[in-house]
């Protein structure tokens, strides 16, 4: 598939389980330019938004309280937390946390005006699968953000790329995900490309659907989106 060397579901499952208790204190730190960003861009918009992959919710208390807030994940280790997290904060624009499979949303078309998924491609076993569903789901007019790693060959980056695939490895990443796999399959219009901090070693996609972009993709049992 694209190159890419697969992941099911259960490793998924299966690796964030381990990593779920110490996540926020190991993996956070390194990820929070990328999460600073978008979510500094979602805060300017309106109306309902979906995280894809809200993992232990550690974005959730950073919303602007004017956003419905809607997260899924696979995982129900990170899941137990980031509900406990919501609990614990009082979080009343969340509208709602999820167990679900982000290649099959369970949400009716065009449900939500901005949706985002922050280092969530690389994991998933099927990349392009997702971003339909992300498109899909997707308001007209609405963005679609995208923060992830994208493999270079060369340079620093290309070194610090080798030196941590052991580590993405362990988190049950394709260290090899390679930015066109989304950039040449979506129909979603990309209007800013962000390299982030450490080393530029992730990236912000941020997409728009077009206004008289027509809804497309298979009607599905749906959750409530607010």
């Amino acid at each position: 598939m694209n190159g890419i060397a697969r992941i099911d579901e259960q490793s998924v499952i299966k690796a964030y389980a381990r990593w779920a208790p110490v996540y926020d204190f190991s993996f956070g730190p390194v990820a929070d330019a990328g999460r600073k960003r978008a979510i500094e861009i979602i805060n300017k918009r309106q109306g309902s938004l979906l995280e894809v992959g809200v993992g232990t919710g550690v974005a959730l208390p950073r919303y602007a309280p004017h956003l419905t807030v809607t997260g899924i994940d696979l995982s129900p280790d990170m899941l137990r937390i980031a509900r406990q997290r919501v609990r614990e904060r009082k979080l009343i624009n969340i509208a709602g946390i999820f167990e679900m499979d982000a290649s099959e949303l369970r949400f009716e078309n065009a449900s939500f005006d901005t949706v985002v998924a922050m280092y969530v491609m690389t994991v998933v076993p099927d990349p392009v699968k997702v971003l339909n569903e992300l498109e899909r789901v997707c308001a007209p007019g609405g963005e679609v953000l995208i923060v992830n790693h994208f493999a270079q060959d060369h340079g620093l980056r290309g070194w610090v790329e080798s030196f941590m695939a052991p580590a993405a490895r362990a988190l049950g990443w394709h260290p090899d995900f390679r930015v066109e796999t989304i950039t040449d399959v979506t129909t979603l219009d990309l209007v800013e490309t962000v390299k982030l901090k450490p080393f530029g070693l992730f990236t912000m996609l941020r997409f728009r659907k077009g206004e008289g972009e027509p809804v497309s993709g298979e009607a599905r049992e749906s959750v409530p989106a607010s």
